[in-house]
């Protein structure tokens, strides 16, 4: 799928004197066009995140479906906490999320964050959150909230309070599928999933309230489930946009806590996600890092790692993993052509039901991109100074046009 992303941070070249100099994009937005959707992305991120959740949902929307070209726009809730690198990144390249009251998009995405606060209603960005949720169900035709912002909205919406686990969910879980639905259409019976949460939500209370559960795990709980609103909105607790790597780079930086004593108890091993190797190797780390908790062990994480492979990191769901995030965004309100398939829609010009805009070069794509590789290794990235932020943005049929 063809990406045409508004203020692109990865659309600038360095040149003589460190400036940045925009590059053209070789993709064409053409408004009006049945072949030519508008989705935004609302990513909450912590900053050390930002450029890494761009990347991966620019990849995961890239592997959906042929033939269809989206304009993504990033959106940033002020009230997320950020330091001054963050604080100038989302500046430069995304728009405020308080640009969307008076637009419509035909597909959002909300990411969620590491949760601060024991209650999220006590979450400084709790008031953007709901009102953004009041907001999707009006102006979206399918909107995807991903970990805590699922359990922001399935809160807000029908009071459905998250339950905090003893421990964190942790790893790539084995899932099943259990109901019959667009989202699901040609996906394998089980498939693996990443999760990284320290919360919950109850299956017999989302069941009770009017959600179809999609996806679950005996380990891990509900993964993907969905509510028909007036808008399609799909819930994952797990993450299919994780690269190959992210597990082991988030349990890296979480040894790195307790090493530096910000955090109690030294972090749980990702489930399912390294090989028998890794794991040994990762087991004596553990025990040399509680009897001497120093830094410097952080050094012992990578010699481990040198020792096995990442195993089971790609979730085999590549037509689910894609699909999802593009389920109903095809559905375009007054078009006479269906986005995904070119067939006519029906006489409000609105899809009946979602469609799946995906291949099987997409799915096979977006399988590989999840192998098991040596080569991921836990790298802290260079600092990032401020970018020169990026020229005007394209107008459209909407209220606001860019998506």
């Amino acid at each position: 799928m063809p990406i045409c992303v508004e203020r692109d941070p990865s659309g600038q070249t360095v040149v003589a004197g460190g400036e940045y100099q925009r590059r053209s994009s070789p993709v064409e937005f053409r408004e009006g066009d049945a072949n030519c959707i508008d989705v935004g992305l609302v990513i909450n991120m912590p900053d050390a995140a930002l450029e890494a959740t761009e990347r991966q949902f620019r990849t995961l929307l890239e592997a959906a479906a042929d033939g269809i070209v989206v304009r993504l726009t990033f959106y940033g809730v002020p009230e997320v906490p950020r330091a001054e690198w963050g604080r100038r990144h989302v500046s430069s390249y995304y728009s405020d999320v308080g640009e969307l009251w008076d637009s419509h998009l035909d597909g959002l995405i909300v990411t969620g964050t590491e949760p601060r606060a024991p209650h999220l209603p006590d979450e400084p960005y709790w008031g953007s959150l709901t009102r953004l949720v009041e907001w999707a169900e009006h102006n979206t035709h399918s909107t995807v909230w991903s970990c805590l912002a699922a359990h922001a909205a399935v809160l807000h919406i029908d009071g459905i309070g998250r339950r905090t686990l003893g421990d964190k969910r942790f790893g790539v879980f084995e899932c099943a599928r259990v109901s019959e639905h667009q989202l699901t259409a040609g996906a394998p019976s089980r498939l693996k999933m990443p999760h990284s949460r320290w919360n919950d939500l109850p299956e017999e209370v989302l069941t009770s309230c009017g959600y179809r559960v999609l996806t679950r795990s005996d380990a891990a709980g509900v993964d993907t489930f969905v509510k028909q609103r007036q808008s399609l909105f799909v819930f994952f607790q797990g993450h299919p946009e994780y690269e190959a790597n992210t597990l082991l780079l988030e349990y890296r930086r979480d040894i790195k806590r307790f090493l530096r004593r910000e955090r109690e108890t030294y972090p749980p091993m990702p489930q399912g996600y390294f090989d028998g190797d890794a794991v040994a190797a990762l087991t004596a780390v553990r025990e040399r890092a509680l009897s001497d908790r120093r830094e410097e062990r952080l050094a012992d994480v990578s010699t481990a790692l040198a020792e096995g492979n990442v195993a089971n990191t790609r979730p085999r769901h590549g037509s689910t993993a894609t699909g999802s995030y593009t389920c109903a965004h095809g559905r375009i309100e007054g078009r006479g052509r269906d986005p995904i398939d070119g067939r006519v829609l029906d006489g409000g010009g609105r899809r009946t039901r979602p469609v799946i805009a995906t291949s099987r070069r997409a799915a096979r794509a977006d399988e590989d991109r999840w192998t098991s590789s040596r080569d991921a290794r836990p790298v802290d990235p260079p600092p990032r100074g401020p970018r020169t932020p990026r020229g005007g943005r394209a107008h459209g049929p909407f209220t606001r046009g860019a998506g």
